[in-house]
């Protein structure tokens, strides 16, 4: 369940990369059901990282908003909450 400030993203599409506006987010693989473990990550200085559950390459792009992703609709949110 996606809850307080840190973004969560997906990539259920499976695309070869997702740019995200942030270095610490969660991973929850696909949209639910078909979501992992939702794991946190954090980049650290780094630029991109990648997933060590479903192998998604993250990259940060500081031009954007940390609840913005490329493509847009990799950004997930919990419609329940």
């Amino acid at each position: 369940m996606a809850s307080g400030s840190t973004p969560h993203f997906q990539n259920s599409d499976g695309v070869p990369a997702i740019e995200i506006g942030t270095r610490e987010f969660m991973c929850i693989g696909a949209k639910p059901p078909f979501d992992h473990p939702h794991i946190f990550i954090d980049m650290g200085a780094d630029k991109e990282t990648v997933c060590p559950y479903c192998s998604t390459l993250y990259k940060y792009n500081d031009r954007l908003a940390a609840t913005e992703s490329k493509p847009a609709n990799a950004l997930w949110t919990d419609e329940a909450a």
